[in-house]
């Protein structure tokens, strides 16, 4: 049977690739690990965490970017309940609006981040509540 090996990486569509690149960089500490040129404009990234464990592309496209306004589209992991804690205290002190820590279906999460498109992002805890 053939395997699949997780995600190769997620791509959002964005209505100003500088403006969500700046963003994510900031908020989630993001790095660019490859930027697509057109025409001399940058209109794409594909964005990693310092791991590498993860990959999120940023497609600049505004005409889809408002059909994902208000779905919490992406969960990242997180490995603990304390490891939300220290997520919301940096997003405390950068001003970024979330929820509480909240009890989710197995793990915590922190809801209610909101990207520059208003897409939702949430932190989970790969930690199983008992």
């Amino acid at each position: 049977m053939p395997v699949l090996g997780g995600f190769h990486h997620v791509r959002l569509p964005v209505s100003d690739v500088v403006t969500s690149l700046e963003w994510y960089r900031r908020v989630l500490f993001l790095e660019v690990a490859i930027e697509f040129i057109e025409d001399g404009v940058l209109r794409a990234v594909t964005l990693s965490d310092p791991d590498r464990t993860l990959r999120l592309a940023l497609r600049e496209d505004p005409q889809r970017a408002p059909g994902l306004a208000g779905f919490n589209a992406l969960a990242f992991g997180v490995p603990t309940v304390q490891d939300l804690h220290a997520w919301s205290d940096h997003l405390d002190a950068l001003g970024v609006e979330h929820s509480a820590i909240a009890e989710g279906s197995v793990g915590w999460l922190i809801g209610g981040i909101t990207d520059p498109d208003d897409i939702e992002i949430r932190l989970y805890t790969h930690e199983r509540r008992p």
